[in-house]
């Protein structure tokens, strides 16, 4: 007799079937003991109702069906399907089809299995319970064992039918509630409300279960009692779980409420006939990326600190400050995360107990304070999400019920009627725990299904921390409502994607599509003026393209939906974000023309050849970070935006303009200002470090496409030099407002958890470099003076690569290019950037005859130093001072 491989795949109906299955007398303990033992991970993967794909097995096994289930699981099983207790689907060797393939393309080395088309019915009862897949040799010994990943099959089983079906709260046209939550593999799915047990009926062709209840259930509090088998438990668990897509909440998110967003009560005066900002194309946003407590908390002219409601305090310094910026050319505000947040209470949050401002500029006491009350205190970026659909309590005044939705409406209105649009940054990427924990709210109505695996079962923490999986149907489904729900009930006028490379190409095309969809007619908002933008970074377990077409740089480039380019960043500031030693140099921090004393730049000749291809990658993004534009480069090689090379991968990756979004800073690492405090020479005057700030801005400023700016980075904004504070309180984050307040610098030694290393380079700065009113507001007036210029030049504002490869160009680009300085020609205008500590002459043969003179927005503008340029038409010499950004204008 011929042996065959086979596999056999346990299926456990019962719900309480815990136990390891033993062998039978007469297998070798060993091998079944160390297949028990292999059980604790989940390396078969069942793919779909047809098919299950495990790592490659050994070749001589057979088929063996599990022994029986104890009594006491025999009669839970029977009550499920009278007359058994387990089944068994069996499984013949199989081939991953093309499209399989497609869908799951890390698991091309595993071995396929067939379910045998008898058994395949069983499946939707199987997934309900324990699943053990094992393999057989010819003996009866269990040879392998390993629990099962079940996303796939779940999503073959039931997300065609429930993506048909309304999730969370609904309300009819009487106002009656029906509830509806998906939980496919739940024994049982109660609703708890106000403390009495409601009954759910399971829909079986989608796997939602629901309830319809009466108008007097409106905003009153609820959960979901869900008896579903948790891996990480080894057992059957009834979780009481808030409401996955809940639209409001209780204070620290312990109950779900039964909302309605529609309800007039929560609507603020005019919210409904709200007029919004003029809409532009997202190749002209301006964006200032700013925190809900960082804007106010610390503003002492603010009625309202650290809320919503700060933004409708119109004559506050902040409100100003924005306004002012809207004025010049900003617009849109971009708020770091305002959903529901698990790492912040929502009421009496603890302060530091310490006199901080007492303390010296370069104490360690100051971060030792903060440090202390940290986990307690009413800060947080917010990069852990526990309800994606509910505003942040915390920052609303009373965090009970749903007044918060009505204080986020107040604040997008002041800021639209302002001018601003409003940005929302989103954090789909991952949850803020997994498997049983208290914040952990999907993988405890589907354990296993939101959250990605990793080979042997284990959650995937690539992004810091339980990655979710927006490529399983229902993960993705719940990115694209939430977007909607956030556009038409708080029109929000962007998306700003955290880690969106983790997300699939696929996932945010369908978000870009859904919210095209949305008219003002019908839905109150026009979706298409909603701009979208996020990190197209690529690393982690999808790295590559692993598991699917990432959200990345290169592929998302013509979608409409913008990423970050880092290319430029990298080169402005020089070096990179992680470097051992921050003193390394770039172009707006004096790299070879002004050099500093740390041997990380190299000698003359290494820093020189490095600052002019640090040249070249700002070329490539003030173009928009275009593949296709051709140039030269700074050897005099001619080449094209992706030839340009930035750490091995192509500079340039754009389609056209609007598909990079350009910037010099953002809340991650060091603020512009700290990042050239440790990089400029240690004796740099605060005049020249305000300078060579604003340089470093208008690299992003005056690029093709999309920009942003952290707030308070034109006024010299400092984290006293911590790179990320994430955590570090309002003390470090603080944004101030009033220049007698200085601009954060010096406020102790930044906190040792993510800064110790670096203390050596950051103590004798933080008691030396020093800014004040003259320089912040010089500062702050001179970006303005860029914004401006931009906003009212159309040249900035091209829309092809043609368009832009036919107007913009680099006339003074090759191996004679002068270090330190960037002359772009853009239509009727040229461009000069001197970053060098000198004042310069470029001279361009080309524009000898030609009326050039300085901008009239410079020339009439708030910084003096700019007005010392001068152009000489008989020789086409432009000059410029040292530490300038200038721009001339033909006429």
């Amino acid at each position: 007799m011929r042996r065959t491989t086979i596999l056999a795949v346990s299926l456990g109906l019962c719900a309480a079937l815990t136990a390891t299955l033993p062998a039978t007398a007469d297998t070798p303990d060993a091998p079944a003991a160390r297949a028990a033992a292999a059980e604790d991970t989940a390396e078969a993967v069942w793919l779909d109702a047809r098919t299950v794909a495990w790592p490659r097995a050994a070749k001589t096994t057979s088929a063996r069906l599990l022994a029986p289930a104890q009594e006491a699981e025999r009669q839970e099983a029977a009550q499920i399907r009278p007359g058994s207790a387990t089944h068994a689907l069996r499984l013949a060797p199989g081939k991953l089809t093309p499209a399989q393939l497609k869908k799951f393309p890390h698991l091309a080395a595993y071995d396929a299995w067939r379910v045998d088309p008898r058994d395949q019915r069983l499946a939707a009862e199987a997934l309900r319970g324990r699943l053990v897949a094992q393999q057989l040799a010819a003996d009866g010994t269990v040879t392998a064992a390993t629990a099962v990943q079940t996303a796939g099959v779940l999503d073959d089983l039931y997300a065609d039918a429930a993506q048909r079906r309304a999730l969370g709260a609904t309300f009819d046209r009487t106002g009656r509630p029906t509830l509806s939550v998906w939980a496919p593999t739940a024994r049982r799915v109660s609703l708890d409300l106000d403390g009495r047990t409601v009954p759910m009926r399971r829909d079986a062709a989608s796997g939602v279960w629901t309830v319809t209840g009466e108008r007097g259930w409106k905003d009153r509090e609820y959960a979901y009692d869900v008896t579903v088998y948790a891996p990480e438990a080894g057992r059957t668990v009834t979780n009481t779980v808030t409401d996955p897509y809940a639209v409001a909440l209780t204070t620290d998110s312990r109950r779900s409420l039964v909302t309605d967003l529609d309800d007039p009560k929560l609507a603020p005066p005019g919210w409904k006939d709200l007029r919004k900002p003029k809409a532009v194309p997202l190749r002209d946003a301006q964006i200032q990326e700013i925190h809900v407590r960082d804007f106010s908390a610390s503003d002492p002219t603010n009625a309202h600190p650290g809320t919503y409601r700060a933004f409708t305090d119109r004559d506050s310094d902040g409100a100003r400050h924005l306004r002012r910026l809207a004025d010049a050319g900003t617009t849109h505000v971009h708020l770091l995360p305002v959903f529901d947040i698990a790492t912040i209470p929502e009421k009496d949050a603890k302060t530091p107990d310490c006199d901080l401002p007492a303390l010296p500029a370069d104490s360690p006491r100051q971060q030792e304070c903060v440090a202390a009350s940290a986990a307690e205190d009413a800060y947080n970026w917010g990069y852990d999400p526990l309800h994606y659909t509910v505003p942040e309590g915390s920052y609303a005044t009373d965090p009970e019920g749903p007044g918060r939705t009505r204080e986020f409406r107040e604040m997008v209105g002041s800021l639209n009627r302002d001018g601003l649009g409003v940005v929302m940054d989103v954090v789909y990427n991952h949850t803020a725990a997994s498997g049983q924990a208290d914040t952990s709210v999907l993988d405890r109505i589907v354990p296993g299904y939101y959250q990605r695996l990793l080979a042997d079962g284990s959650v995937a923490n690539s992004t810091c921390c339980a990655n979710t999986a927006p490529e399983n149907a229902m993960m993705g489904r719940l990115v694209v409502d939430s977007v909607v729900t956030w556009a038409k009930q708080y029109k929000v006028d962007g998306f700003r994607f955290d880690l969106m490379g983790h997300h699939p190409k696929a996932n945010m095309v369908a978000v870009r599509k859904a919210l095209d969809a949305l008219t003002p007619a019908r839905d109150g908002v026009d979706g298409k003026r909603i701009i979208l933008y996020g990190e197209g970074w690529t690393f982690g377990e999808v790295a590559d393209d692993a598991r699917f077409v990432q959200a990345n740089q290169a592929n998302m480039a013509g979608t409409g939906i913008a990423t970050f380019s880092d290319r430029a960043r990298d080169a402005v500031r020089g070096g990179g974000p992680f470097d051992e030693d921050p003193g390394v140099q770039g172009f707006a921090s004096g790299l070879y023309t002004d050099p500093n004393d740390s041997p990380a730049n190299g000698t003359r000749a290494e820093q020189r050849a490095r600052l002019l291809h640090y040249q070249d990658l700002i070329k490539v993004g003030l173009t928009g970070n275009l593949a296709g534009y051709r140039l030269t480069d700074s050897t005099g090689r001619r080449t094209t935006g992706a030839g340009v090379d930035y750490n091995g991968a192509p500079a340039g990756y754009a389609e056209r303009p609007g598909d990079a979004l350009a910037y010099a800073d953002a809340h991650d690492n060091e603020t512009l200002f700290d990042a050239l405090a440790f990089k400029l020479p240690a004796g740099t005057p605060a005049a020249d470090r305000a300078r060579m700030q604003i340089l470093a801005m208008a690299t992003a400023t005056l690029s093709q496409g999309p920009a942003l700016s952290q707030a308070g980075t034109d006024r010299l904004r400092s984290k006293s030099l911590d790179r990320n504070s994430y955590d570090s309180g309002d003390w470090f984050n603080a944004l101030h407002w009033d220049c007698r307040q200085g601009n954060g610098f010096g406020r102790g030694l930044p906190p040792a958890a993510d800064n110790q290393d670096k203390w050596e380079y950051a103590k004798p700065l933080l008691t030396t470099v020093s800014v004040g009113c003259a320089e912040i507001e010089a500062s702050a007036a001179a970006h303005r003076d860029l914004l401006t210029l931009r906003a009212t030049e159309p040249a900035f504002s091209l829309r092809t690569t043609a368009e832009v490869q036919r107007a913009l160009s680099f006339p003074l680009s090759g191996p004679d290019e002068t270090p330190g300085v960037l002359t772009m020609r853009l239509a009727d205008l040229v461009v000069v950037l001197n970053a060098t500590p000198d004042t310069q002459d470029q001279r361009l043969p080309t524009a000898t005859g030609t009326r050039y003179a300085l901008h009239p927005v410079q020339a009439r503008g708030s910084d003096p130093v700019v007005k010392d340029s001068a152009y000489d038409r008989r020789t086409g010499t432009f000059t410029v001072p040292a530490r300038t950004v200038a721009v001339f204008r033909a006429g």
